[in-house]
């Protein structure tokens, strides 16, 4: 008997703010091994949560060491993607310098608003870097802090790596920046220029960022005798739109519903304006280094608040809206009263008002639905638009998906899904590095919503 043939595979961690993921594609893009992981908080120095650096490096070698010893995969490549504005500061040796500040924590007022007065003001500043006032979600502005707040860490610092290539660091000892995760509301980027801010220049900061490299350049694992590749790693939502940009050529608008749904038109290069930076839009960058104009919604979460005090007022599980079907007669009555589209407008309605269940959840979604179309419209480039796919969470809920197409009747809408569409874009950038088929066109499962 031969020895059986070991089969190709891609290793892709997916590292989310709570679920760790590791999958091994094969060449079909099936996974053939999946595993999930999930670490506690620690805290950094001033008490507040933040990722535990050393369970999650501890984590990845664990993970390599077991796929290495099943024998029937042969590991090609590997590469991450991981959420966005999250700087780990390596000193000379590899070492990290502090703690993965939380993007929730607390910014200094007085620190940003001179930063943003030196350069024109907050409105031109957020203009220009495409990124709404967030705090720490505008991960440079963490730069900023440490250079202000503790310049003795700052000049020990030799690089700072987003979480996505500081994971490709740890197995290539290679340091890159790339573009999806310079571009996500960091307050690095000048959309204007295409390079980075002048501030980041100012402040000495550009020479801590390593050298941009391509989303589909692979590089030489730092093991001996190892023959796998490494890619340079991914900001999820860049990720996730992949699979959509190598299928789908007429211009198309995603939204990726999770606790966030978030729009993203990757055909609508026109410049942010005021009023849209107002409502929460902002640009990412594609994983070509294209601007892909993005609108955010909080609407997932709401959702899970809002089921929940339906349920409780009723006396019922949330489990009953699962596989609810859409009553229309019950859509045109309730359209007869004013539904708005403010997010938190269903909040504010006394469940009383309802004859049961199933209406109080069609009026949920219909807010829902007005509010999300709102959040759409902002980036949606009239006129342009073919399709809109819906993933995540909302797309298996036939409510959504149905009111949903009923408010765009010019516009074909489709329910799409696709397992692990984030882990997929990762091993799909690149593919010609470790798969000899080519890509195939079946990866997403589409439903067509007729109005």
């Amino acid at each position: 008997m031969g020895q059986k043939e070991r089969i190709p595979v891609v290793a892709i961690f997916d590292v989310g703010k709570t679920n760790k993921k590791l999958f091994l594609f094969d060449e079909h893009y099936k996974i053939v091994f999946e595993k999930s992981a999930r670490f506690l908080e620690t805290v950094d120095e001033d008490g507040d949560p933040c990722e535990n650096l050393e369970s999650l490096r501890l984590s990845v070698f664990d993970s390599l060491h077991e796929i290495f010893r099943k024998t029937e995969y042969d590991v090609k490549a590997i590469n991450f993607t991981s959420y966005g504005a999250s700087f780990v500061l390596i000193r000379e040796d590899g070492q990290p310098l502090t703690p993965l500040y939380n993007y929730l924590k607390e910014y200094p007022k007085d620190l940003k608003d001179e930063l943003h007065n030196r350069y024109a003001g907050l409105e031109q500043f957020s203009l220009d870097t495409a990124s709404p006032d967030l705090g720490s979600l505008n991960s440079g502005l963490q730069l900023y802090r440490i250079k202000h707040q503790k310049p003795e860490i700052f000049a020990e610092t030799k690089s700072a790596l987003h979480l996505p290539q500081y994971l490709s660091f740890l197995l290539s000892g290679k340091m890159y920046s790339d573009k999806t995760s310079i571009g996500c509301h960091t307050a690095l980027w000048d959309y204007h220029t295409q390079d980075y801010h002048q501030w980041v220049k100012d402040n000495g900061i550009e020479e801590k960022l390593a050298p941009i490299v391509q989303a589909d350049e692979v590089f030489a694992a730092n093991f001996p005798g190892s023959t796998f590749k490494i890619g340079c790693g991914l900001h999820d939502s860049s990720s996730a739109l992949i699979p959509y940009l190598l299928n789908f050529h007429e211009p198309f608008v995603l939204i990726s519903t999770g606790t966030w749904c978030i729009s993203l038109n990757p055909f609508n290069h026109s410049p942010l304006t005021k009023v849209e930076l107002e409502q929460d839009c902002l640009f990412y960058l594609s994983y070509k280094g294209d601007p892909v104009k993005a609108s955010r919604l909080f609407a997932g979460h709401e959702h899970d608040v809002q089921t929940k005090r339906i349920a409780d007022h009723f006396g019922i599980t949330t489990a009953k809206f699962r596989n609810m079907e859409i009553d229309w007669k019950l859509v045109d009555e309730l359209n007869n009263k004013s539904i708005s589209n403010d997010l938190d407008s269903f909040a504010n309605i006394d469940l009383n008002e309802f004859a049961n269940y199933t209406e109080a959840y069609h009026s949920l979604m219909l807010h829902l639905v007005k509010a999300q179309v709102k959040s759409t419209n902002l980036i949606m480039n009239e006129g342009k638009i073919t399709r809109v796919f819906v993933d995540g969470g909302f797309s298996k809920n036939s409510i959504y998906m149905n009111l949903l197409a009923k408010e765009y009747p010019e516009v074909e809408v489709y329910a799409a899904s696709m397992a692990q569409a984030t882990a997929v874009g990762a091993a799909l950038v690149i593919h010609e590095h470790w798969n000899s088929l080519p890509i195939p066109n079946d990866l997403i499962e589409l439903r067509f919503f007729r109005t």
